[in-house]
């Protein structure tokens, strides 16, 4: 594309942008379209000459955009609610510009030195230690996954040259309530699913510590090497916080290596009042902080911070002799502490957004999504049929919707009906889990845009769905 043609077609996809983002909030949060609906507006085949930008810029606003979920409305409730900021999208306009690779810090010094100085800075934001050094990946599956083969690397070196198929048995743990992904990498690093144990939780979703020494010590006296523990702050489902404090011992008595997956809850140490939740923290091997959750930077930006990068790199360094140069003993290559060779710019996007709002700036919006969310959780705990089912320790709130006279199973369908017509509505989106084997909705607030006003909606249409839910179902039984 000529400069000239690109620079007229920029400007058409910028003033896009910069509508869609003034105006998301009038948009469905949720599409009103069926599986294959999307599919059958598309060619089945690429086209056999190249397209006027003008069909496939028209395609994307009249097939595409209508058949998203619109991660960055003000009342997107589902999952973790997210932000692609401004700033983080000028980031991510220049990084996809630039289009370097910083696998290596010849083929992108800027690169290589933006994203140390970048995680410097957040280290900072988040009141770390200066122990703990960087390297952002996509996602935190990624990130906990890199940790873990660390923690494979000191539990098993051996294994570096032999594999795991002659080493003693391995064992990883983590709590009931831990993320899918901490199981995902136990299997990939060849551990299987008896290497992976989950430790029983308490009545506030957090794992018990003496649970998890028992295991551990019921393991050692069989003959299975503890290799790590993952403890989470925020879990996915409650956003509970493990305690971290007393799990840190434990793990230290049996040398294993101690992860906590903070992707969510992490973000919320810039505000130094919320720090007490971290206690302990400090004390892990590594520790995963995700910004594209909820320091407003567009995904995928997933941060591991590791006090021991030594045995990150050991785990994972290969340099072929094409990627060898002069400078490799004075500088810091990316490649060696993951999977991926090839790196995108992520650290321009999160440079971008720390530079635009500053510390106060994130922990004053951090601040404001918390009391969002204890403000809802008092709603409901006013309301009558209505009962949280978790602690609100950050800005997400677990609960459900519990009539008189109502079975499990009655109350489980009737949760997933009112989660149902309030996603119909297209006004607001939210998102499920289920705890201890019953239902629960879930609110999870985390987007710039989001005001009282919208939590307040999503409260009045949920319990507007409860009751008509109830009428119908009474009007059956009559």
């Amino acid at each position: 594309m000529p400069p000239e043609e690109f620079r007229a077609r920029a400007h058409e996809a910028v003033e896009w942008i910069a509508d869609y983002l003034g105006g998301v909030g009038d948009l469905p949060v949720f599409p009103s379209v069926a599986p294959g609906d999307v599919r059958a507006e598309l060619p089945t085949s690429a086209p056999e000459a190249g397209e006027d930008p003008s069909r496939w810029l028209e395609d994307f606003r009249s097939i595409v955009v209508p058949g998203l979920t619109h991660w960055n409305h003000p009342a997107f409730f589902g999952y973790f609610s997210v932000t692609g900021s401004g700033p983080g999208i000028l980031g991510e306009m220049l990084s996809a510009a630039l289009n370097v690779n910083a696998m290596v810090w010849r083929s992108s010094p800027a690169a290589t030195e933006l994203e140390e100085v970048v995680l410097a800075w957040l280290r900072e934001l988040l009141g770390l230690p200066e122990p703990f050094d960087g390297v952002i990946n996509d996602t935190a599956s990624s990130s906990s996954l890199y940790a873990l083969a660390a923690a494979r690397e000191i539990a098993f070196p051996e294994a570096h040259a032999r594999g795991l198929f002659a080493m003693p048995r391995g064992r990883i743990y983590a709590s009931t309530e831990a993320h899918s992904s901490i199981e995902k990498a136990v299997l990939t690093l060849g551990f299987g699913q008896d290497g992976f144990r989950t430790v029983e939780a308490d009545d506030a979703f957090r794992m018990r510590p003496e649970a998890l020494a028992r295991a551990i010590e019921e393991d050692v006296a069989a003959g299975i090497r503890p290799v790590a523990v993952c403890a989470t702050v925020g879990t996915t489902s409650t956003t509970s916080v493990d305690p971290v404090a007393r799990i840190a011992p434990i793990a230290a008595r049996h040398g294993a290596w101690l992860h906590v997956d903070a992707a969510y809850g992490g973000a919320a140490a810039v505000a130094p009042e919320m720090r007490p939740l971290m206690e302990g923290w400090e004390q892990a091997d590594s520790i995963v902080v995700n910004p594209h959750k909820w320091l407003f930077t567009p995904i995928d930006c997933s941060v591991l911070y590791c006090r021991r990068p030594g045995a990150l790199r050991a785990a994972f360094s290969i340099v072929p002799e094409y990627l060898r140069s002069a400078e490799e003993s004075e500088v810091r290559n990316l490649m060696d502490y993951g999977v991926s060779l090839g790196r995108r710019f992520r650290a321009l996007k999160l440079w971008f957004v720390l530079r635009y709002f500053g510390r106060e700036g994130l922990a004053e919006r951090i601040r404001a999504h918390v009391r969002m969310a204890r403000a809802l959780a008092g709603w409901i705990d006013d309301a009558p049929g209505w009962e949280r089912v978790a602690p609100t320790p950050f800005s997400t709130v677990a609960f459900r919707f519990v009539p008189r006279d109502a079975d499990a199973e009655e109350i489980d369908v009737l949760n997933q009906e009112i989660l149902d017509r309030v996603n119909a509505s297209g006004e607001a989106f939210l998102t499920h889990t289920r705890l201890r084997g019953s239902m629960a909705i879930r609110l999870a607030i985390g987007n710039l845009k989001t005001t009282e006003a919208h939590v307040r909606r999503a409260w009045e249409l949920l319990d507007q769905a409860a009751r008509a839910s109830v009428n119908e179902r009474t009007a059956t039984k009559t």
